[in-house]
């Protein structure tokens, strides 16, 4: 309860701030009495003036009304059942109900105890008004005046002693109500004095608990009383009377029911009947419609004829007839036609068992099936036994085929029925050589193997075909001129000349022609060896010069002419080869004084042979190399001269080298072609 008081107090500032209004306050605060008592939600209320003090009343009177509703049913809870004990959820509502109950419970004791109703106890106003109240209701004998009305103990309420003191009026017109004598005032009946001595206010039976609202119904507060409102609907077929009792609703006389006109209606306490004014003849029943339908006295009733006989509908009535000998199936009528007597089914001319015994029953045979059969009861005939399903699982090992009577066993591919004729061996499928070259047997199935240069074949699995080494991804590399794929094989060649195959078989290695005597070069020629071939070499020094060695000339005495001394001091020819490709600046010659003197001047140059200027010359601290200087792709032979000046001492010699450079083609290599074997 103390958060709802709360509100109250903490809005009182506002309303006393507020400015004129354009609706009383008694407007608002009825509309939202009026909205609490329909149980509406007070903070969501639909606004009736743009004013703030206006909304504010209406919330704040709705939510007094609310409460006033919680705490009469805390206090006829109170009354009622004498404890609260079901009120403990702990919301606002909840302890509302529960305060007035546990204090309507507190007076009720106070009664019972002979204690005085006014105790001083400190259990706040709304507490000590709700205790008061229910210890004054529990000493009067007659609370109730008129329906719906309650005349509530009060102190300041003026007694009927018979005088004229309303007529008199001795207060000089300062009581709101009445005045009793000088200076008293008192107020009319459902209101109380307030502390000023002067003004009335109402009293509230309903947070009181002085109502006489009986259960089911809810009190509401009135200006002055209060009035008793039903919870529950009465429920289809019954209304609401002013004095809160549920009367039954006259449908026939209001005229609010659905008989046709073929029918009459008749109430009945909460609902009506359609009576059909069509009465129907005997053996005749009127349906639903009013209609009149034929009853079946042979059905509807038990035994109407005698026995020996047999009812027979008629319309409105029945008739009885003799009833004549009929044989069920399985009997027959004796000669005499006086009584059925059995038939031998198994005597008969038709094999009602074909293939199998027969048992005459009394009415009936059956018949004595062969093993792997069942007789149906229903058909009266032999059924072959499914075994395979009856036993899945159980009779054989792999598959089972149900037979007439019987059943056979079966072995998936790969195995073959054993002796038992229930379990399955392997079935060694090499022994029919299903495979080109190599199989093997494998549990239920067998495996086909290659050996080596061939594989299997991606469409039956079991052909062996030729692997062309030559033609995978890395055929290229096997040989390293040319590939010649064999059945199951391969293998590599070598140009015709020039070439002969390595012991490896795949790579191709040059032949020496001058060591192996092969050379077609003159007798004063000398064999040079290259990659693939040879060349005849041959070479004379020329004037003033005189050969030394196989491959140097030096220079003659010189006889102080000037022409002379400018002539190399030597001579030496020098032999190179090479692939092609090879990349640049790779030094391929040096050339230098056999030893270095200190202020040695060394210069170093190409003076013939360099036209394409594929080389290029470079000074080093020990004389000077000869470097590729662009990429030689063909194969191509040099006859380079590179002379060395050397000035020591103040004296200047030059010495020239005549170098062959002989570029062959890299490792032969064909690429290979299929259509070339």
């Amino acid at each position: 309860m103390g958060p709802c008081v709360v509100l109250l107090c903490s809005l009182f500032g506002v309303l006393l701030g507020q400015g004129a209004e354009q609706m009383s306050m008694e407007d608002c605060c009825q509309d939202g009495q009026r909205r609490g008592n329909d149980n509406q939600d007070c903070a969501s209320l639909p606004l009736i003036s743009g004013s703030t003090t206006c909304m504010i009343v209406q919330e704040q009177c709705c939510v007094a009304v609310l409460e006033d509703n919680m705490c009469n049913t805390g206090i006829n809870m109170a009354k009622d059942q004498g404890a609260c004990d079901s009120l403990f959820t702990n919301t606002c509502e909840t302890k509302t109900k529960k305060m007035c109950c546990d204090c309507c419970l507190l007076g009720k004791a106070a009664q019972e105890q002979g204690l005085p109703c006014d105790h001083s106890l400190s259990v706040g106003y709304q507490c000590g008004l709700v205790s008061r109240a229910c210890c004054e209701y529990g000493t009067q004998d007659n609370q109730t005046t008129s329906a719906g009305q309650t005349d509530l103990p009060n102190q300041d309420e003026t007694k009927d002693n018979g005088d004229n003191s309303v007529l008199s009026d001795e207060c000089n017109g300062r009581c709101a109500h009445i005045c009793v004598n000088n200076n008293t005032c008192a107020c009319s009946k459902g209101y109380k004095l307030r502390p000023d001595g002067k003004n009335c206010e109402d009293i509230n039976e309903c947070l009181l608990g002085a109502s006489n609202c009986r259960g089911g119904e809810r009190c509401i507060n009135l200006e002055g009383s209060f009035r008793c409102q039903r919870e529950v609907s009465c429920g289809t077929g019954y209304e609401l009377t002013d004095n809160n009792n549920c009367i039954d609703i006259d449908e026939c006389e209001t005229k609010i029911h659905n008989c046709g006109p073929e029918f009459d209606c008749q109430n009945t306490q909460g609902s009506f009947r359609c009576q059909p004014k069509k009465k129907c003849g005997s053996g005749y029943i009127q349906d639903a419609l009013g209609n009149c339908i034929d009853i079946n006295e042979c059905v509807s009733q038990t035994g109407p004829c005698q026995r020996g006989q047999i009812c027979v509908n008629t319309p409105g009535s029945y008739t009885c007839q003799r009833n004549s000998v009929n044989c069920g199936r399985g009997y027959h009528l004796n000669e005499e036609g006086t009584r059925c007597v059995d038939i031998d089914e198994c005597k008969g001319l038709e094999k009602v068992c074909e293939g199998h015994g027969c048992v005459n029953l009394v009415g009936s045979f059956r018949c004595e099936c062969e093993p792997g059969y069942i007789f149906n009861s229903i058909s009266r005939t032999c059924e072959d036994i499914n075994e395979c399903r009856h036993y899945p699982g159980r009779l054989c090992a792999h598959k089972c085929e149900n037979t007439l009577g019987s059943y056979k066993c079966g072995c998936t591919t790969g195995f073959k029925l054993a002796a038992d004729g229930r379990n399955c061996d392997d079935l060694n499928e090499c022994e029919t050589n299903p495979c080109s070259q190599e199989c093997a047997n494998v549990y239920g199935s067998y495996q086909c193997y290659c050996r080596r240069g061939y594989q299997l074949s991606d469409i039956d699995g079991m052909t062996c075909e030729d692997i062309d080494e030559c033609a995978l991804p890395t055929g290229g590399h096997i040989c390293s001129y040319r590939c010649l794929n064999t059945p199951g094989s391969f293998h590599c060649s070598c140009p015709v000349s020039g070439y002969t195959l390595a012991p490896n078989g795949r790579s191709c290695q040059d032949v020496d022609e001058c060591v192996t005597g092969t050379h077609t070069c003159a007798e004063n020629q000398s064999c040079f060896n290259v990659q693939g071939g040879f060349r005849c070499l041959s070479f004379d020094c020329p004037n003033h010069y005189r050969r030394v060695g196989e491959t140097r000339c030096e220079r003659l005495l010189c006889n102080d002419s000037l022409e002379c001394l400018t002539l190399p001091m030597r001579i030496t020819h020098y032999y190179l080869t090479f692939p092609t490709n090879i990349p640049v600046f790779t030094n391929i010659f040096r050339m230098g004084p056999s030893h270095t003197v200190a202020g040695d001047d060394i210069q170093i140059a190409l003076i013939a042979g360099n036209e394409g200027n594929f080389f290029k010359t470079e000074r080093v601290p020990t004389g000077g190399v000869i470097s590729v200087a662009k990429l030689i792709n063909q194969p191509q032979d040099f006859e380079l001269s590179l002379e060395l000046s050397l000035r020591r001492y103040g004296t200047l010699t030059t010495y020239l080298s005549k170098v062959l450079v002989f570029v062959t083609q890299e490792e032969p290599k064909v690429p290979y072609n299929p259509l070339l074997e």
